[in-house]
C-alpha cells in the first residue's frame, strides 16, 4: 500500500518520501509468497467491487509502463454451501454489480476442473476475470515507477515516531535527522498500532502458512485448467488454492492462524503442521500432488469486521492511514494508492469509502 500511494503521489508532481524499516519487497510481512488471488465478485461485501474493478486497470497500465507480467487471468471459482456466507455473498456482490458469472453444480465443478473434488451438496459460482497476481514482482514494479518519477525511498530505516502539529507532521527514525512533511501516509500493516499509538487500534497479528505442491507432471494444475478458487468447508474452513505457473500449486488455508505479537510470530513451519494440512486439502483433490514441498509464513493485520481501515487519522487530518487489510487487501494496492493520493490532493476519490473508516473502532 505505501508503494502503490508513493507511486500515485509521485506520479502528480509531490514531492515524497517513503520509509520502510526492511527492504520491500521482503517475507515479514502481508506481501510476499509468489502468488496473490484477485476476484471481483467479492464475497467479503459489495462496497468493494468497484475498488478492485480500478485495480485491474491500474494493475495494467503499471504492467505496460514497466513492461512486466504481473497479472494472469484464470477465472475463479467460489465453492461452498449454496446459503453459505462465500457463496451468497459473491452471488449478492454479482448480482449488484451486474458481474457475469455462472453457477456450477459440484458435478461441473469436477468436469471443468477436474483437478477439484467439492463435497456433496456444494455449488461454485465462477467469475471469469479472477486470476493471479505476482506480489513481489508487483511491489518492485511500483516502487520502480515511484522512483523514475521522483520518489526518495529510505529503506532499512524504521521509524520510530510520528508526530502530528496543525500544520506538519514530523516522522523520526532510528538514523538520521527526522523528516518534516505536509501530509504523512501510513501504511505499516502489523506495524500500525506501535506508530500510533495514540488511537489504540484494535488490530490483531495474525500467522498465516502458504504451503506449495509438487509441480504436476501434466497440466491439470496450469493456469488454463486450474481457476484460483476459494472453498468453505461444512465445518467453516475457507481453503484457497492457485495454479501451478512453475512453483506447483499453492494452498493454503484463509484465517484461522495463530494470534501473535506484532514481533513474535513464529515463522518456523514443522512436519506435523503440513501432515495436519495435507490431511485438511487432500479430501477435495481426487489426486493431491507430493508434499507440502516448500511453506511459508505470513501475516494477516485483522481489524475486528475483517474491512480495511482507510481513513484521516480522527484528530489529525494531515495523516491518512491505510491499514489494515485483514488478509484481503494486496490485490487492491494500486487502487488504494489513487484514493489516497485523491483525497490527499483535494480530489473526489472514485471509491466510497464510508465502509473503511476509522470512527468504528476510534471515537
Amino acid at each position: 500500500m505505501g508503494a502503490a500511494t508513493a507511486w500515485q503521489l509521485a506520479g502528480r508532481g509531490l514531492t515524497v518520501v517513503g520509509f520502510d524499516a526492511l527492504r520491500p519487497p521482503h517475507e515479514m510481512g502481508s506481501s510476499h509468497g509468489r502468488s496473490r488471488i484477485i476476484r471481483e465478485a467479492y464475497f467479503e461485501g459489495p462496497a468493494y467491487v468497484p475498488l478492485v474493478q480500478r485495480a485491474y486497470h491500474l494493475w495494467r497500465e503499471l504492467e505496460a509502463s514497466q513492461d512486466e507480467h504481473l497479472l494472469t487471468i484464470c477465472g475463479g471459482v467460489m465453492i461452498g454451501d449454496p446459503a453459505g456466507p462465500l457463496v451468497a455473498g459473491a452471488r449478492a456482490s454479482a448480482r449488484q454489480h451486474r458481474l457475469p458469472v455462472e453457477e456450477w453444480s459440484s458435478a461441473e465443478i469436477s468436469a471443468r476442473a477436474p483437478a477439484l473434488r467439492p463435497g456433496a451438496g456444494m455449488v461454485g459460482l465462477f467469475e471469469p476475470r479472477a486470476g493471479v497476481l505476482s506480489p513481489e514482482r508487483g511491489v518492485r514494479a511500483m516502487l520502480d515507477v515511484a522512483a523514475a518519477l521522483g520518489a526518495d525511498f529510505r529503506f532499512d530505516t524504521p521509524v520510530t515516531t510520528v508526530t502530528m502539529a496543525d500544520t506538519s507532521v514530523t516522522i523520526e527514525t532510528q538514523s538520521g535527522e527526522p523528516a518534516s512533511a505536509r501530509f504523512a501516509v501510513c501504511a505499516a500493516g502489523g506495524w500500525l498500532p506501535a506508530l500510533l499509538p495514540d488511537l489504540a487500534l484494535p488490530l490483531t497479528i495474525e500467522r498465516a502458512v502458504q504451503h506449495w505442491f509438487q509441480p504436476a507432471d501434466d497440466d491439470r494444475f496450469a493456469p488454463a485448467r486450474f481457476p484460483i478458487f476459494l472453498l468453505e468447508t461444512p465445518d467453516d474452513r475457507l481453503l484457497y488454492g492457485l495454479p501451478d505457473q512453475g512453483h506447483g500449486l499453492k494452498l493454503a488455508e484463509h484465517h484461522g492462524g495463530q494470534l501473535s505479537a506484532r514481533d513474535d510470530v513464529n515463522r518456523r513451519v514443522d512436519p506435523d503442521e503440513t501432515h495436519r494440512f495435507r490431511a485438511f486439502v487432500e479430501a477435495y483433490f481426487p489426486t493431491l500432488p507430493d508434499g507440502p514441498i516448500e511453506s511459508s509464513v505470513c501475516t494477516y493485520t485483522n481489524t475486528p469486521d475483517g474491512h480495511f481501515i482507510l481513513d484521516r487519522h480522527p484528530a489529525h487530518a494531515d495523516v491518512f492511514l491505510v491499514s489494515a487489510c485483514s488478509g484481503h487487501g494486496f490485490k487492491f494496492a494500486p487502487a488504494i494508492g489513487e484514493l489516497v493520493a485523491d483525497a490527499l490532493t483535494g480530489r473526489t476519490p472514485r471509491v466510497d469509502t464510508t465502509p473503511f473508516r476509522i470512527g468504528r473502532f476510534v471515537g
